[in-house]
């Protein structure tokens, strides 16, 4: 079966870990495990251990595992104990690792666990590091209220009667010798009588014992439910940051397009409407020659076609602008012929003709788009008048709206040029744009 790993630490203040729990559940292959792992690393061979693993290095390593009873030596399992701890609190210090198994058998319990605990606590007091296992329930009291010392267990499933081999630190354990008995077939009379015997301390730390296990159970389940749940709301959090990234995505992209055909409906609405303008102009220009015949012939000819190209410049605008979704307001004009020898009247939709004409116009504090209709209302009244040139006051700022600016007159055939003012009449703040006369 896969191994199941084990993870010890001594906190700063620990010296001692009592280690109890049910037999073959794990205890004395945490002891050889944790000397084997010592062992290797201090003679250079790299251990089985997990990454950040810390390990300290000791001069001496005492063992204490397994029976060492010899007739021939007149030691008895109790005797031979007693005779390697001797040896090991002759020697033992601060740069000591003791491993220890069942301390305190092979006797009478109640000494046994005076003997032990006793050790234990020497032990303790050199600030070395000891490991011992024991099914003594003095012991874990011991650990339990001892300064240094810490209890620790394997874990072992009650449903199924067996070890887990879990390693778990700050619990003690229970050892569940009558509950093995009871579950390898022992006579139910003797099993009751038997817990009939136990002491009353014993059957109350037993009691309590299991109380703690089946709470710790119940908890541990929950937090896996929790945790099961909380990664269920991660992946839907992460479901919906995806689809929310997704739609802005469009969203930007489709305001991106929209923005680029708003804009390209703009620039093609404006040159429908310079080039017909230009048409009414050029005519404007015939009518204020002199008056002959020829001259207002071809004077209506070009208000008729500029009235007609401006006419369908409108009537493209509107169709675009219905595709964009813009609201037009407004009627196309439509074309008529003014009585013969009279100089042919403006019927543009923009009335050039009764608009009022201003050589300076502030465009200060509008927007983009403010500012590019009011510049064109402005140059068909300054060019209606007659005036030689426009001043456009447009503030330095970050320096967009005089972009704007440019970017219209650059495109109104009308402008025979346009520069920023000296400094003394505005500079960069300023643009002058003149006409051809």
């Amino acid at each position: 079966e896969k191994p199941v790993p084990f993870s010890l630490e001594f906190a700063d203040d620990q010296h001692t870990v009592v280690v109890s729990g049910p037999n073959a559940g794990g205890k004395t292959v945490l002891l050889k495990g944790v000397g084997l792992v010592c062992a290797l690393t201090q003679a250079g061979i790299v251990p089985p251990v997990g990454k950040d693993t810390i390990l300290p290095v000791f001069d001496r390593i005492f063992v204490d595992i397994g029976d060492h009873q010899s007739i021939a030596a007149s030691l008895s399992t109790f005797s031979a104990h007693l005779a390697t701890l001797k040896d090991m609190l002759l020697q033992a210090d601060e740069r000591s690792l003791v491993l220890l198994d069942e301390l305190g058998g092979g006797t009478d319990p109640t000494e046994g666990t005076a003997l032990a605990g006793a050790v234990l606590c020497s032990l303790n007091r050199r600030r070395g590091y000891t490991i011992a296992t024991t099914h003594l329930s003095g012991l874990k009291e011991l650990a339990a209220r001892t300064a240094g010392m810490a209890n620790a267990s394997f874990h072992f499933d009650v449903e199924t009667l067996a070890p887990t081999y879990r390693f778990v630190k700050d619990r003690p354990g229970r050892s569940y010798g009558l509950a093995i008995a009871r579950r390898l077939g022992l006579g139910e009379d003797v099993l009751a009588h038997a817990e009939a015997l136990m002491p009353e301390a014993a059957r109350s730390l037993d009691s309590i014992l299991a109380d703690l296990e089946a709470r710790e159970e119940a908890l541990a389940e929950k937090e896996a439910a929790a945790a099961l749940q909380a990664a269920r709301l991660e992946a839907d959090r992460i479901a919906v940051t995806e689809v929310r990234e997704t739609l802005d995505r469009r969203e930007r992209a489709a305001a991106a397009r929209e923005y680029e055909l708003e804009r390209d409906g703009r620039e093609q609405a404006r040159r429908y409407l310079l080039d017909a303008r230009q048409r009414v102009e050029d005519a404007l220009g015939v009518a204020r020659g002199p008056v002959t015949e020829a001259g207002t012939k071809k004077a209506r000819r070009l208000v008729e076609e500029g009235v007609a190209e401006e006419g369908d410049a409108l009537k493209r605008l509107e169709a675009r602008a219905k595709e964009l979704g813009w609201r037009v307001k407004g009627n196309a004009p439509t074309p008529s012929s003014p009585p013969p020898g009279t100089p042919p009247p403006s019927v543009s939709s923009f009335d050039l003709a009764t608009r009022s004409a201003c050589s300076d116009l502030d465009l200060r504090g509008k927007s983009g788009d403010e500012a590019e209709a009011e510049l064109v209302l402005a140059l068909d009244g300054a060019i209606a008048a007659g005036l030689p040139w426009l001043r456009v006051i447009h503030g330095k700022g970050t320096g967009a709206l005089r972009a704007r600016v440019a970017e219209v007159l650059q495109l109104d055939r009308r402008v025979s040029s346009f520069r920023l003012a000296p400094p003394s009449q505005g500079g960069s703040g300023v643009t002058i744009a003149e006409f051809d006369r």
